[in-house]
């Protein structure tokens, strides 16, 4: 199968290098904008509540959601997380205590083996750090270096502010989410895990008598998951990571100028390497490369803030001054908070349901326990991270009005030039980072879209090669060609994925509270 792979990916690159040439790849682009700009601009449509205030109505959603979330489970993202952090640490491993299926199939070394799978009721492919890093890799990345930027350049330092609250609200949704993605999963005979919104939606509006809803909404989630994972996924990534790499190594004068396809060449092979694994192989990847390189951002981060300590103080006043009074910002105060939520949904995609794929993949036998993992994500991508790059923004003063038009890839060398005033070699630093977030972005989304397609198209061998060879030549695409129109489409579908994602949450969130009943039941017992 890698020799196919890699016979395909060297077949593509002279068409690439003709299409370029010919600029072919432009005119498939304004082809397919035109064929699809109708649904574009219907899921980023902006409500002008005037004074130049506009907002995504997608927003709205996702932010009421989390909010009814919020109270709905008593402030779970606040009363659950010292719990959550104990999960993880595995200090309730005792109540969720897993053997091997002994006899059950033969050993398949590195491959989905039933031997690894728990006797307990409800088996799963991988711990509850690995799902977390997997589904922290989809999101951690571009959104949170480079889309940061761009949200305090337009909404000031104040919308820093407002990033955090909606985090900390987003916790809410990722808990709900992925709760019902443990409970409603499917297990196929060799053990493989198959879940998220496609599975609950079914399964769960079914139990409510509301199975043909479910079905539908499941059948749109997976055409916008696929749809998905190939463009913001995938070819976004891979792009923006090319176009840093290119300008970092000397911009036109750089001896990759011109060589997207190469670089794209060498990400496609080396996420072919890794997906052909399956989930397993991708949380070993991924368990390794997401709490280092956020504990590098976040250390770095530090050192930023830590040597302009004097600033500390005038930082923290302009991010709550600029959240309540804001001066000389797009759409003052309601513009402000706009900024921020908006760059905290678009970066952790709570309520979006991708997240649940992941964590459907857990060895548990409490559906909740992956739930209040999953909280932790928000809290980790947003609070922690998003809150890292504005306050080096803030401190070293690149908060301003004239960034406010920057595109992804020149936000990344704001950012980039940040760090650079107090650490001279970072830049280097953050260009790793970026394409190793960029590949771990890759891997994670291959693994929901490839969930979505064996949804729609069946569980064969067949069919998950032919995706996975898709979604890698895909990789080549986005490295080298212009396909703006294809990646706003993709990433439209990634927000379209709310809206389904978002009607089953709130109906399912009764079996969410018995989930979390009988989990915390579970720990009360084992301390008595």
């Amino acid at each position: 199968m890698k020799k196919k792979l890699l016979s395909l990916l060297f077949l593509v690159v002279p068409m690439l290098t003709f299409a370029q040439e010919k600029g072919l790849d432009q005119k498939i682009d304004q082809a397919f904008g035109n064929a699809t700009g109708w649904f574009v601009n219907f899921i980023f449509y902006q409500i002008d509540f005037g004074g130049g205030v506009k907002v995504y109505w997608v927003l709205f959603p996702l932010i009421l959601g989390a909010t009814y979330f919020t109270f709905y489970f008593k402030l779970i993202n606040f009363r659950g997380f010292f719990t959550s952090i104990n999960i993880v640490r595995g200090k309730y491993d005792e109540i969720d205590h897993h053997e091997s299926m002994v006899g059950a199939g033969d050993a398949t070394p590195g491959g989905d083996a039933i031997e690894t799978i728990a006797v307990e009721g409800h088996e799963g492919e991988v711990s509850h750090f690995q799902a977390l890093t997997a589904a922290l890799s989809a999101t951690v990345g571009l959104g949170n270096i480079a889309g940061v930027a761009i949200a305090v350049s337009i909404g000031g330092a104040g919308a820093t502010f407002w990033m955090i609250v909606a985090g900390l609200l987003g916790m809410a949704s990722k808990f709900v989410e992925c709760t019902l993605g443990v409970k409603y999963r499917d297990i196929a005979e060799d053990g493989t895990v198959y879940g998220g919104p496609m599975y609950y939606l079914t399964k769960g509006l079914k139990s409510k008598g509301l199975g043909r809803l479910g079905k539908v909404l499941a059948a749109l989630f997976a055409i916008f998951v696929i749809g998905g994972s190939f463009g913001g996924g995938n070819m976004f990534q891979v792009n923006q990571a090319f176009q840093l790499v290119e300008n970092i190594t000397g911009g036109e004068a750089s001896f990759i100028h011109g060589k997207g396809w190469l670089f794209g060449l060498v990400m496609a092979v080396l996420v072919g390497i890794v997906i052909i694994g399956g989930i397993k192989k991708i949380a070993k990847v991924t368990d390794k490369i997401v709490p280092f390189m956020v504990v590098i951002y976040v250390a770095a981060s530090l050192f930023v803030i830590i040597a302009n300590y004097d600033m500390i103080g005038s930082a923290f006043a302009q991010i709550f001054n600029g959240a309540f009074s804001p001066e000389g910002v797009a759409g003052g105060a309601i513009g402000v908070l706009v900024q921020g939520f908006r760059r905290a949904a678009f970066s952790n995609e709570a309520g979006v349901g991708s997240a649940s794929i992941a964590h459907s993949a857990v060895k548990t036998k409490y559906a909740a326990s992956e739930g209040m993992v999953a909280l932790l994500e928000p809290f980790i991508d947003t609070v922690v991270v998003c809150t890292m790059t504005a306050l080096v923004l803030v401190i070293t003063g690149n908060v301003t009005s004239a960034n406010a038009g920057l595109n992804d890839a020149q936000a990344i060398l704001l950012t980039s030039g940040a760090f650079e005033s107090a650490i001279s070699w970072f830049p280097y630093v953050l260009t790793v980072a970026v394409v190793l977030f960029a590949f771990s972005t890759m891997i994670s989304w291959s693994y929901y879209g490839f969930q979505g397609w064996a949804y729609l198209f069946g569980r064969t061998k067949k069919m998950e090669y032919t995706y996975k060879l898709i979604f890698c030549l895909f990789v080549v695409v986005g490295a080298a060609a212009s396909l703006g129109s294809v990646i706003g489409f993709s990433d439209a579908m990634i927000f379209a994925m709310m809206v389904p994602n978002m009607i089953g949450l709130v109906i399912l969130a009764p079996k969410v509270k018995k989930e979390l009943s009988k989990f915390m039941t579970a720990i009360r017992t084992s301390k008595s």
